[in-house]
């Protein structure tokens, strides 16, 4: 259990009034032993604003190099990015939101549409502005859309960063069509996302872990090849192989210079490479002319706008396509979570509920 710290929220006037919610805070310099319980003072909307009772939000990499303290921040912060809940009041003028619609959060709350205006993380929940480790919030509308239908909360927790991050890669960066070709590296919530997402679409799937149980996983949900890209050091050459000799029309990324000039190998001539993630090391040497040999083209991409979400959003109410959720935590054991994460046991997603 977290220890417990009192509020250090700027307090309103009298005249105003205020709720109280539920919160977790990361402490600088960071760490899982700054991670504490607390309380912070939620107004009521103004106009443009919705005030949403949070009941899941789900773990990332990114969060967890938040908490962990490599982002360098000075004060304290609100941790983690996703949220999920249901909205609980709406402000003046507020049309898009109703009471009792169930909303999932946005990791760019100023990118709504069109190309990326920003390159930093200024902006997003739980690391330049308070994410969603706590009961109650109110934010103006744009930090929201609306959940799938009959999705738990837990489960839309789990779309915000995951689940966005795949969507883009395949559908708005690499136009994927039914009938293409998809290398999905890893078993983390993107790749699984990935893999879910592909298949709906009517792709092949080959997909890869250093686990033979995960590998067991993957079949399961729908995986046409699997590969253990521990015990197979040339890897790109078995996918070829898998493919005919052509290779693959779309990577999914993961593991950054490590494994970066196998999915080169892996890829068809002018096949798409998204890389999302350097979960190895963020340098390292690269093998370009292979790159310009087969035509590849790579794209770096870091999440999405809030058009893309609403997109993704209506796509999942036609598919049906629901989230893997390996495991789920109380808000106040958020550390024992992340310590769960960082053994890297998990298939899937790792969820707070509360």
């Amino acid at each position: 259990m977290l220890p417990r710290h009192s509020p250090s929220s700027i307090f309103p006037s009298p005249k105003t009034p205020v709720t109280t919610s539920k919160v977790i805070y990361l402490d600088p310099p960071g760490g899982l032993d700054h991670l504490v319980v607390g309380e912070t003072e939620v107004s009521p909307p103004g106009p443009g604003e919705i005030t949403v009772r949070i009941h899941a939000s789900s773990l990332n990499y990114h969060d967890y190099a938040v908490v962990r303290g490599t982002r360098g921040f000075t004060h304290r912060r609100i941790p983690m990015a996703d949220g999920a809940g249901e909205v609980t009041a709406v402000g003046p003028g507020v049309t898009e939101f109703s009471v009792g619609d169930h909303v999932v959060s946005t990791f760019f709350p100023t990118w709504l549409d069109g190309e990326p205006p920003l390159a930093d993380f200024s902006t997003v929940p739980g690391d330049g502005v308070d994410g969603f480790a706590r009961e109650l919030v109110t934010l103006p509308v744009q930090h929201f859309t609306h959940a799938p239908n009959d999705y738990s909360h837990a489960e839309a927790a789990t779309l915000t960063t995951a689940g966005l991050t795949a969507w883009r890669a395949l559908f708005v960066d690499g136009s994927l069509k039914s009938g293409d070709t998809v290398l999905v590296l890893g078993t983390g919530g993107v790749s699984i996302f990935a893999l879910q997402f592909a298949k709906a679409a009517g792709a092949t799937v080959i997909a890869m872990s250093s686990s033979d149980a995960k590998l067991d996983r993957l079949w399961e949900l729908g995986a046409d090849h699997v590969l253990n890209y521990r015990t197979d050091e040339h890897w790109g050459e078995s996918v070829r192989r898998l493919t005919g000799g052509t290779g693959v029309d779309h990577v999914i990324e993961v593991g950054g210079p490590a494994t970066l000039d196998q999915s080169i190998t892996a890829a068809r001539i002018g096949g798409h490479i998204a890389i999302i993630g350097a979960l190895g090391q963020a340098t390292g040497p690269i093998t370009i002319t292979p790159i310009l040999r087969k035509h590849l083209r790579l794209t770096g991409l870091l999440v999405g706008s809030r058009r893309h979400q609403q997109d993704m959003v209506r796509a999942l109410n036609a598919t049906g396509v629901r989230p893997l959720i390996d495991r789920s935590f109380a808000l106040e054991d958020i550390a024992s979570a992340f310590s769960y994460q960082a053994t890297g046991q998990h298939l899937g997603k790792i969820v707070l509920e509360f």
